[in-house]
């Protein structure tokens, strides 16, 4: 049996994980600023903020074998700031490594994102995890996370005791799941920049619980790309949907966005252009080869499986 301790255990992914770990013997402590819906057996739930002291006092209280390290900032509450998601993202991490290294935990298990090899014109097609890791700045989350995966490289240097499972995931969908870039598939139309085709890879959030179960057991340590076989164009999300694409020039989506944002008119801001132009496409043959997860869906049926729920 091992302790594990998971932060964000209220959301989607961390719902799902305890769902997995429900059918096991592992002893979990699931922390989040609220109680997840559905608490297994052999749960218990203790309140954490990642942007203030309770990692370290939690930590050190139930001394855990593996940390699941899943709070994160993804879909930004509105009002909210980038200092706020930058506290939650970057020095909540920060403060969850330090007090893992403090309570001698053995391995931390870190969902990162896909988002960290930035969003540029460069990429190479498919990323692979020797490729650079080029979060934009102008864009938070891809920054911070490239900021976090900085960090935990140090770690590695500094403190190779601890074993790091990180996973750099690629857009997750599940049943419900509601958030800015499923925003973006409620339109009317689908938009694209013209001359690109603005690729997706999806993992369902079923297959990535699994991946999170078996890093925080019997899985190898490494970093590893999530995501299902296969990339979708916007012509296929358009052809899933049965939707038009209205497809803008760079230049003039740029424009939009910068006045209308301001204005309240769009959540979305001027950097989102290389967002929809330059999305990483993440291989995930090392997933499948070294780590020895084969996900259960492609890209494609994970969308699929997604758009159906929304009708229902």
């Amino acid at each position: 049996m091992t302790r594990i301790l998971i932060t964000g255990a209220a959301g989607m992914v961390g719902s799902a994980l305890l769902a997995e770990l429900a059918r096991t013997s592992h002893e979990v402590i699931a922390c989040d600023v609220q109680a997840p819906e559905e608490l297994p057996a052999n749960a218990r739930f203790h309140p954490m903020d990642v942007t203030t002291d309770a990692p370290l006092r939690v930590i050190a209280r139930y001394q855990p074998d593996v940390i699941v390290h899943l709070a994160s900032v993804v879909t930004p509450p509105k009002d909210s700031t980038r200092d706020m998601a930058y506290a939650v993202d970057v020095v909540g991490t920060r403060s969850v490594v330090t007090a893992a290294l403090a309570a001698g935990t053995k391995r931390l298990v870190i969902t990162s994102s896909g988002a960290a090899y930035g969003y540029h014109a460069d990429n190479p097609v498919p990323l692979h995890e020797s490729d650079d890791i080029r979060g934009n700045a102008e864009f938070a989350y891809a920054h911070h996370k490239r900021l976090v995966e900085e960090f935990l490289a140090e770690v590695r240097h500094n403190a190779p005791f601890l074993e790091q499972v990180v996973l750099r995931v690629g857009t997750v969908l599940g049943r419900r799941t509601d958030n800015q870039i499923t925003d973006l598939f409620h339109k009317p139309r689908l938009l694209a920049v013209q001359g690109s085709d603005s690729p997706f890879v999806f993992v369902w959030n079923r297959d990535l619980a699994r991946i999170l179960l078996r890093a925080a057991t019997d899985g190898p340590a490494g970093i590893y790309n999530v995501a299902g076989d296969g990339a979708l164009s916007v012509d296929d999300l358009s052809d899933v949907m049965g939707k038009p694409v209205l497809r803008l020039p760079a230049w003039l989506l740029r424009t939009a966005l910068a006045v209308a944002r301001p204005l309240g008119l769009s959540q979305y801001g001027p950097e989102q252009v290389s967002f929809l132009q330059y999305r990483p496409v993440l291989s995930n043959t090392a997933l499948k080869r070294d780590f020895g997860y084969t996900p259960e869906k492609s890209s494609r049926e994970v969308f699929e499986f997604w758009h159906r729920n929304q009708r229902s």
